[in-house]
Parts: structure tokens; C-alpha cells; sequence
């Protein structure tokens, strides 16, 4: 995927549909661990997401990613389904442990050859391939080792993404390196709910350095192996952290949490250094002296373009006794993803919500659009993550009818479209997901997919949501109403 620089709009307007520029890329994402299956096919060795699953208590239901939606022996007809959404691009992740089972020496090349094969057969349907190195399934060997807390796994990522720069450089053009390293971080190293499930607040922070260090050195090694032509990038879940009020003590609550959530990455990523208030929140758990000279410098990288993740905006104070300590949407847990912020509570925002229970809110991805061209006005977006979960079914008729998504997809691109017009450099927008799958500590249990899984048999059937979408990206104009998707 090229990413197309903006252009004024040339299609007749009408009125009350939003024409979305020429150029602009619509696509849809998934991640590797959430729908491959195939645990142990192709020399393929234990992420710690497979780890995680298969322990007690862990995941709703004991689900886990052995199966997932079969998408390893399925791509075929995956690859069908995305050529009739008529999307432009797909955003896919590759398994680390099915490409380097161990996290070090030469790569496996059958591991290999089912990327090549997809990305072939994305190629030949017009759907550029857009390749994520890591969605959270660290080979198992290497979080034995220490993990993202340990420096020497940063190192790892680079060898990794060699291997797959050398193999697929030639038919990939755009890169991104990490997905939401404040997932990996805090919710796998300090809460738990995520792999590999350990609760130590410092080692949290730890691994963040350690995954902006990984990046940058992934970069580094990526632009040594890739054409001149390729793009790299980074996608990051900006929190969009809302105060529950203006009083001090709230708009405080509120900087804190925007330092653990945002510029613990922004700051290192797109500034070369990290927040004085962040080292200074959290100077009671580490002085940071797992900072060594000369990581800024790798780790301030040039990107093509941020990726943007958003789902819901996030409403904090401080604490008062009520409210949650932030794990919710993500899984319970006694233990914070916030060190150092322990006096921080979290609210639910007003308003619908979606099956995650996560707030309906698309002036949230708005105002953080314009506060990223703000903070960084000459680095492109690009909006990489964006949905909801429903209790979708199949009716009677064997239709998947799901309203509440395309109203939620509608909101979300209209708040798109309205940054675009205000200045905002955004190139592009992958639905998630491409299939319902496993989400993680909720199993089989949420649905985000435009297109519906059967979980027993594999069966596909697009939502009308999927209908509605592919008519958005045929177009490019996003209609005055929502609509019915029928």
C-alpha cells in the first residue's frame, strides 16, 4: 500500500454525503493469534498467548487460539471474501513463533511460505498487503528468558523482523511494527489479563522501554532490508483521556494517566525522550536506569505514518471511592495497569455502549485526531483499529443483521471525515475486524467481526454491516444516514 498523500475531493458532492478524499485507503485488520489456528502446524512453537489460554482460569470459557476461525487453512476463502468487500488493503499480523519458533536463528521457511502465499493471492485481488510484526504472541522461549522486561528481547525483535523483511520485502510495501505496546506492556506485565499474565508494575515499565527500544531497532532493520519505496510505521491505542471535572485534583488524575497511557510511547517514538512528569510519577517504583545511552536515539525513529487505534474515550478523577482502577474492558483483575497511579479511578463515560461495555463515542476519536496534528503536524495518520463488539446471530433467514455496528461505523467515519476537513493528514481507515474471532480474556464470548464465524463449523456469513462497509469503500462517500446495510 502506497499511502496516497490527501487530495481535494473531485466526485460530484451531494448533499449530506461525506466524499472522502481520493486516494484514501479503506481496509480491514486482523491479528494472527486470534484467527490463524494451526497451534503446532508448520514447526509453529508456543506464543505466550498460547500459553496463557491453555492456563485454568485465565480465559472465558478455557477458550483458546488452537483453532481460532481456521483462517491457516481457510485464507483462501478469506482472501475471496475480502475481494468481494472490495476493500483495498488488509492489515494482517505475522506470528512470530511460526516464523522463528524460538525467537532466535533462521527462520522457518514453511512458516514463511504461508505469508508468501497470502500476501500472493492478496496481490493478485488488488488488495495490498499491510504486514504488523508483532500482535502480542511473543514466542514462548524468549518470555522464559525475561520477556519484554528483559533488554535482550528487544534485540530479538530486530533479528525477527530481518527475516521477514528479507522474505516478504518484496511483496509488502508497508510495515508496522508493534500493535498497542501499551497492551503488552501494562496489561500482560502489570495486570495480568493479558499474556503473559504477570503482575509486577515495574516490570511493566520495563517492557515499555524495551518495546520502544524493539521498535526502534525493528525499524532500523527494516529500512536496511526494504526497497526505498516502503513505508514503516508504528500503531499505537492512544487513550483519548477525558477529566470527570476541571477541578484540580480530576485534570491532574488526567495528565497521569495520559503519561502512562500516550507518552510513555509518543514521547521516546515521535520526541526522543520521555516525559519529565511520567519519570517523575513513577520515580517511587525504578529511576528508569534501564534507559541506557543511546536509546532515545534508536528509538526516535522517522516514520511514514502513525497508526491510530480507537474504540472509546477514557473518563477518569481522582479517586473518591468510586469508580474502577481501569482494567474494565480489558478483564478483571485485582491488580492496576496504571503503576504509579494508584489514587486515579475510572469511570464509565455516559451513553451506549457496546457488548465490551466500552462507551459509544466518536467525538473521542475527533478531538484525539486533532490533538495528535497538533502535538505532530507533519506526521500522517492512520486510523489502523476501529469497531465494536455486538450479540450478533444468525436469524432464521441465515442473515447477520447488525444495526448498532454500522451506526457505530457511520459515527466513527463521519468524526474521520470531519478531522480530514479540519486538517488532519489521515490517509486511511482498517475496519476491525475482518472475522469474528477469539478476543483475548473473553474468548469466543465478543464479536467484533463484519463477517460472522461459526464457531463449530468455520461457516462465514457477512454481516449487513460488511455490506454497508463495502459500499463506503466502493464509493468513498459516507452516506448522510447510517442506514440499514440491507
Amino acid at each position: 500500500m502506497t499511502i496516497a498523500p490527501r487530495r481535494p475531493a473531485t466526485a460530484p458532492q451531494t448533499p449530506g454525503v461525506r466524499h472522502f478524499p481520493p486516494g484514501f485507503t479503506w481496509g480491514t485488520a486482523t491479528a494472527a493469534y486470534q484467527i490463524e489456528g494451526a497451534a503446532s502446524a508448520g514447526g509453529r512453537t508456543p506464543s505466550i498467548w498460547d500459553t496463557y489460554a491453555h492456563t485454568p482460569g485465565r480465559v472465558r470459557n478455557g477458550d483458546t487460539g488452537d483453532v481460532a476461525t481456521d483462517h491457516y487453512h481457510r485464507w483462501r476463502e478469506d482472501v475471496e471474501i475480502m475481494a468481494d468487500l472490495g476493500v483495498s488493503a488488509y492489515r494482517f499480523s505475522i506470528a512470530w513463533p511460526r516464523v522463528q519458533p524460538t525467537g532466535r536463528g533462521p527462520a522457518v521457511e514453511r512458516g514463511l511460505d504461508f505469508y508468501r502465499a497470502l500476501t500472493d493471492a492478496l496481490l493478485e485481488k488488488g488488495i495490498e498487503p499491510v504486514a504488523t510484526l508483532y500482535h502480542w504472541d511473543l514466542p514462548q522461549e524468549l518470555e522464559d528468558v525475561g520477556g519484554w522486561p528483559g533488554r535482550s528481547t528487544a534485540g530479538r525483535f530486530a533479528d525477527y523482523a530481518t527475516l521477514a523483511a528479507r522474505a516478504l520485502g518484496d511483496r509488502v510495501k508497508t510495515w508496522i511494527t508493534l500493535n498497542e505496546p501499551w497492551c503488552s506492556a501494562f496489561l500482560g506485565y502489570a495486570s495480568g489479563v493479558h499474556a503473559p499474565g504477570r503482575t509486577e508494575p515495574v516490570a511493566a515499565l520495563r517492557a515499555a522501554h524495551h518495546l520502544n527500544l524493539a521498535h526502534g531497532m525493528a525499524v532500523q532493520a527494516l529500512r536496511a532490508e526494504l526497497p526505498a519505496r516502503a513505508e514503516v510505521a508504528v500503531t499505537l491505542n492512544i487513550h483519548h483521556v477525558r477529566a470527570r471535572t476541571e477541578s484540580a485534583e480530576d485534570l491532574d488524575a488526567a495528565r497521569r494517566i495520559d503519561a502512562l497511557a500516550n507518552r510513555v510511547f509518543t514521547g521516546p517514538l515521535l520526541e526522543g525522550k520521555y516525559p519529565a512528569d511520567l519519570l517523575e510519577d513513577t520515580r517511587t517504583l525504578t529511576d528508569w536506569s534501564f534507559v541506557q545511552d543511546g536509546d532515545l536515539a534508536t528509538i526516535h525513529q522517522p516514520l511514514d505514518f502513525l497508526g491510530v487505534n480507537y474504540y472509546t474515550p477514557t473518563l477518569v478523577s481522582a479517586a473518591t471511592g468510586e469508580g474502577g482502577h481501569g482494567s474494565d474492558g480489558h478483564g478483571a483483575s485485582e491488580h492496576s495497569p496504571w503503576p504509579g497511579a494508584g489514587h486515579v479511578a475510572f469511570h464509565r463515560p455516559p451513553g451506549d455502549t457496546t457488548a465490551m461495555g466500552w462507551a459509544v463515542d466518536p467525538s473521542g476519536l475527533y478531538d484525539l485526531l486533532l490533538r495528535l496534528k497538533a502535538d505532530q503536524p507533519d506526521l500522517p495518520l492512520m486510523i489502523t483499529e476501529n469497531g465494536a463488539a455486538f450479540d450478533d446471530y444468525v436469524n432464521p433467514e441465515g442473515e447477520v443483521v447488525d444495526p448498532e455496528r454500522i451506526a457505530y461505523l457511520h459515527g466513527h467515519l463521519t468524526a474521520v471525515h470531519r478531522a480530514i476537513e479540519a486538517g488532519v493528514d489521515v490517509r486511511g481507515y482498517f475496519l476491525w475486524s475482518l472475522l469474528d474471532n477469539f478476543e483475548w480474556g473473553y474468548g469466543y464470548s465478543k464479536r467484533f467481526g463484519a463477517v460472522h464465524v461459526d464457531y463449530p463449523t468455520g461457516t462465514r456469513t457477512p454481516k449487513s454491516s460488511a455490506r454497508w462497509y463495502a459500499e463506503v469503500a466502493r464509493t468513498g462517500a459516507l452516506p448522510a444516514e447510517a442506514g440499514p446495510g440491507r
